[in-house]
């Protein structure tokens, strides 16, 4: 007889049992087996639940048997599926159990008969073998129960539906990451241009009154050019070297509402009041920048440019720790430029001596390291003079880069320092050129000129009147 292993799969329902007899009475031993065919005065209890055994072995179905009929259930028996099925047909049975290994038909086409015919029959299969995957395998085939096979198959197609979702989500996001690329760059691009005009309105903005004082074109543009040179050789971040350069260009702002007078003379031929109103130019200056609010460190430049490390500067009369970098650096480079164009004084200064008068001013009126940078940004400036070259208007060619301010004959900007030309604004200048009969020479950056083939014979040279 072959030792079976009971191994439920799956009830379909609780199955009511009756109480158990009791093993002994009164002191005196009774056989198991004797128990269950001993007669008893005790009212016979009627089972609740009827049992189908199916195995080819006798000995198993009689170990079977003597297993359930001591918990009260009705107990049928058969030796083949086909005796089992045919016994189904002719009495009702509420659970199944069935060997698997059976000649002629096995517990799984024998269990899968009793699930067509009789579906609401729970179904329990034995084996006695470790060969899970043959018995999945037949429950696969007949529908059984749920099985592992199944369940793989269900877990590999969510897992391919997964990474196909996955897939596309990876796509997705990669679209979107694009697109917030594209769209950051954008607007980046339109904020550089927004600074670009806004820096320039500025710089037509210090043109204006320039265009009023006898002398004084280009005085805030090259005090910009001074001022952000400087700045970056003291290692300022960019937000503070672009500060100092709009503080440079706006410092003389408060100067709008001087009379005509007073702009055409230098500062040392002031009276008491053209002076007391010079001294207050700082702080209409700040005023008038106020109101917006990006500009109130500019502001502050444009009040204390005016002031000493003495203490004995204006509007406040500030020592030295108190006064901004910014106005330190845009009061030396305003100095040196007034000093060289006649602003300040009767003469006008050398270089050489506008450079002596500042380092004679070092501790009193100006910050040491200050001067220092002024003076290495005046070498570079010269260095870069060397580097540039005239050129008429007639020989500019595109990607041509302006070295200094192109400039009117009153003043005004009609080109900044830095601007590089395309065929749009060359066909303009040369057209304004012509209509006021003007001639133009501009000065480029030399390595921006770009490489031509020699002159033939008798050719004109870039930049030769026409």
């Amino acid at each position: 007889m072959r030792q079976h292993k009971p191994a439920a799969l799956k009830f379909g329902r609780p199955l009511p049992t009756t109480s158990k007899h009791r093993a002994c009475e009164r002191g005196q031993e009774r056989d198991m087996s004797d128990l269950a065919v001993q007669p008893t005065t005790a009212a016979p209890q009627r089972a609740t639940a009827t049992l189908l055994l199916v195995d080819d072995e006798p000995s198993v179905l009689s170990a079977l048997r003597r297993l359930f009929r001591m918990n009260g259930f009705a107990i049928e028996q058969a030796t083949s599926g086909a005796e089992g099925l045919a016994l189904m047909a002719s009495k009702p049975i509420d659970l199944v159990i069935s060997d698997m290994r059976m000649p002629e038909m096995d517990g799984a086409e024998f269990l899968e008969a009793v699930r067509q015919r009789h579906p609401d029959t729970v179904r329990i299969l034995l084996d006695d073998h470790d060969l899970m995957l043959v018995v999945s395998e037949a429950l696969n085939r007949r529908e059984l129960e749920r099985h592992n096979a199944e369940l793989q198959a269900l877990t590999q197609r969510q897992n391919e539906a997964l990474q196909a979702l996955n897939h596309s989500l990876e796509e997705r996001v990669a679209e979107r990451t694009a697109d917030l690329q594209r769209s950051q760059l954008q607007l980046q691009q339109a904020l550089d241009e927004l600074k670009t005009n806004f820096k320039m309105a500025i710089t037509v903005l210090s043109g204006m009154l320039e265009m009023r004082q006898d002398g004084m074109a280009g005085h805030s543009r090259r005090v910009a050019d001074l001022a952000r040179r400087m700045a970056k050789r003291l290692d300022l971040d960019e937000a503070a070297q672009h500060d100092i350069e709009l503080g440079a260009l706006l410092h003389d702002v408060g100067k709008l509402g001087f009379d005509d007078s007073m702009l055409g003379k230098p500062v040392s031929q002031y009276s008491a009041d053209e002076a007391a109103r010079y001294h207050r130019h700082p702080l209409d200056g700040e005023a008038a920048l106020m109101p917006l609010n990006q500009l109130h460190s500019v502001a502050l430049i444009v009040r204390q440019h005016h002031e000493r490390l003495d203490g004995r500067g204006f509007p406040d009369g500030l020592f030295g720790p108190a006064i901004c970098l910014g106005a330190k650096i845009v009061a030396a480079a305003s100095d040196y430029d007034g000093l060289t164009s006649g602003n300040l004084s009767d003469m006008v200064y050398t270089g050489e001596k506008a450079r002596q008068a500042l380092r004679e001013g070092i501790g009193s009126h100006y910050d040491e390291r200050v001067v220092k940078v002024l003076f290495e940004a005046l070498a570079e400036i010269d260095a870069e003079a060397l580097a540039d070259q005239e050129v008429d208007v007639k020989a500019l060619l595109p990607g041509m880069q302006l070295s200094a301010d192109l400039t009117s004959a009153q003043g005004a900007v009609v080109l900044p320092k830095g601007f590089k030309f395309n065929a749009s604004v060359i066909a303009k200048i040369t057209e304004f050129s012509a209509r006021n009969s003007t001639r133009l020479v501009l000065r480029v950056f030399s390595k921006s000129i770009p490489p031509v083939a020699p002159a033939k014979p008798g050719a004109k040279k870039l930049g030769a009147a026409a």
